[in-house]
């Protein structure tokens, strides 16, 4: 399984928000420390907000927030918010796919439990685990000043 970009974006950017905690960010910092499209982050800043793992604020003073504790936020529940099609495999899809073979395949069982053993290592880990490194992130990220 591949993840879209939009579901390597949101990690990324809530990466970005749990190095530099209880502040307020912009979609452009988190632009600019990824070298990633802002348009885009805007988008996915969007999906977060709606998934209830970021707080917004407009205005001038306006940005962005983790709006849980990074302990808080599991990446299967993440992953599963963001990713839009978990077919692995044509008979996965909604409408069963055209394979001659879909009515008496095996693999759509297989790639299934392959799926299912996926998201349960992902349900395992919360954002705190994924940056438990946190000088070594803020350095990267450009923000090694406060690594202090």
């Amino acid at each position: 399984m591949r993840m879209t970009l939009h579901t390597d974006y949101a990690l990324r950017m809530l990466i970005y928000l749990a190095s530099r905690p209880g502040r307020i960010c912009t979609v452009s910092e988190v632009a600019d420390a990824y070298r990633l499209s802002r348009n885009h982050l805007l988008k996915v800043a969007l999906r977060l907000r709606r998934m209830g793992f970021i707080d917004t604020t407009r205005g001038r003073a306006g940005g962005i927030r983790l709006a849980k504790n990074p302990s808080e936020i599991n990446l299967g529940v993440l992953v599963r918010g963001t990713e839009e099609d978990f077919s692995l495999v044509e008979c996965m899809q909604g409408t069963g796919g055209s394979c001659v073979i879909s009515p008496i395949c095996r693999l759509k069982g297989i790639f299934g439990e392959a799926l299912e053993a996926y998201l349960a290592v992902l349900d395992r880990y919360t954002l705190a685990d994924a940056t438990r490194n946190h000088a070594g992130l803020k350095i990267l990220l450009g923000l090694d000043a406060e690594a202090a």
